[in-house]
């Protein structure tokens, strides 16, 4: 029996301002907008895809404190995307270091608050 392979993976996340968020995604991380329907946007960067959808009354990210990671992105060039966040003013969680578990690493947090961390493998 063959087992069914996960061949790609999209994050849905509830956001308060739809506008204001694609426009943090688009312009801030350079993400682009693929498709937008009534209440959603369809975004994409390289081979991570998100759908942000409008929730006005859902409870933002940013006032949970706890599990407001959304994803661990595996980049090729951690440095760059990190010095592109800073020149584009998004707002970074944990500065760019290289950790003992093989990963150099950074984090940012989005006006709803979610997190993202983006790692690079660090050759031995």
């Amino acid at each position: 029996m063959s087992v069914a392979e996960i061949v790609s993976t999209t994050f849905v996340l509830a956001v308060n301002d739809l506008d204001a968020s694609r426009e943090f995604y688009t312009s801030k991380l350079g993400f682009h907008e693929e498709m937008h329907v009534d209440g959603w946007s369809f975004l994409t960067r390289g081979a991570c895809k998100l759908r942000i959808g409008h929730c006005p009354d859902a409870v933002p990210m940013s006032q949970t404190q706890d599990h407001s990671w959304f994803a661990y992105l595996h980049v090729s060039d951690a440095k760059s995307l990190y010095e592109e966040c800073v020149q584009n003013e998004v707002s970074i969680w944990h500065k760019l270091g290289d950790k003992p578990w093989g990963m150099r690493e950074f984090a940012i947090v989005t006006p709803d608050g979610h997190r993202i961390v983006f790692g690079e493998r660090l050759v031995p």
